[in-house]
């Protein structure tokens, strides 16, 4: 890996050197714009709208748009004379419980290592916030914009998370927050059962992105000049016949799958759970409302 910038943790009376590194990259399968034609490479040009004229980039600048139209110019000057620290520090503000950060908040993440001569200062700061269960939120100045951001440990590095800005976060506005919905004790008893058939540890090696791997085998099937078969499409599964039903059946299926018992067929389940809607009503204890939500 190749470091992204040089800076300083600042802790107290205690600055630690360090670099910083991306600490995830994107694994998409990247493309180019081309002629279909020929497989020319497509260029753009930087034009300008008034004359028509392409324009070097040396003479770009940035433009605010007024909701009059209006464009407000920006040189490099204005930019100069910003509260944006140029001092590459990481200053420590605060220690706080990590369950308190809603993940809502991390934009990106980084990893961070120590120089040479702050490599023991580095892990005494490591092994403190580790044993305290905490984690420091800090403000950093990355890309030319000061950000919140915490420090945590993982794999014995500091993983530098930046964050956004309580402004940058939207209140969820739906319509269905206001209805009053009802959910019945059985219903909300066979959520539980299947959230806890289903449960277990995560493990991210056990996932991977089958779209990607697909596309990749479509492109090296056109490079070895094969023929390529389309994907089959995936039939859709129909509405539920009822909700109590399906949870019952979604339930069974889980416990079936974890005891190594082969899945019934679809239409046997459906079938269930229709006969068994009727009676499901009849014991059904009284419909109790859902609190709306602030």
């Amino acid at each position: 890996m190749r470091s992204i910038w040089k800076g300083a943790i600042s802790f107290g009376l205690v600055t630690i050197p360090v670099k910083l590194y991306s600490a995830t990259e994107q694994k998409d399968v990247t493309f180019h714009q081309v002629h279909r034609e020929d497989g020319g490479r497509i260029r753009y040009k930087r034009v300008c709208t008034q004359d028509g004229e392409e324009v070097p980039y040396s003479d770009i600048a940035k433009g605010y748009e007024l909701a009059s139209g209006e464009i407000v110019v920006l040189t490099d000057e204005d930019f100069e004379g910003l509260p944006l620290t140029t001092s590459r520090r990481i200053d420590v503000l605060q220690f706080t419980p990590a369950e308190q950060i809603d993940p809502i908040y991390f934009a990106k993440s980084y990893y961070l290592e120590p120089d040479a001569q702050g490599a023991k200062p580095y892990v005494l700061l490591r092994n403190a916030l580790e044993s305290s269960g905490q984690v420091a939120v800090v403000k950093v100045a990355l890309r030319q914009r000061e950000s919140l951001a915490t420090l945590r440990v993982r794999d014995g590095v500091f993983v530098l998370e930046t964050m956004l800005w309580p402004d940058e976060i939207r209140t969820p506005d739906f319509g269905f927050l206001e209805e009053d919905i009802e959910v019945r004790a059985q219903e909300l008893k066979m959520a539980e059962s299947l959230i806890t058939t289903m449960e277990s540890d995560f493990d991210p090696s056990e996932y991977h992105d089958t779209y990607r791997e697909a596309l990749q085998q479509v492109i090296e099937a056109k490079v070895a000049g094969k023929e390529v078969i389309p994907a089959r499409e995936e039939e859709e599964a129909g509405p539920a016949v009822d909700l109590m039903a399906a949870l019952r059946a979604s339930v069974e299926a889980a416990k079936r799958e974890r005891e190594g018992e082969p899945a019934k067929p679809k239409k046997a389940a459906g079938k269930a759970a229709s006969a068994g809607k009727d009676k499901d009503e009849e014991k059904a204890p009284a419909k109790r409302k859902t609190r709306k939500s602030a």
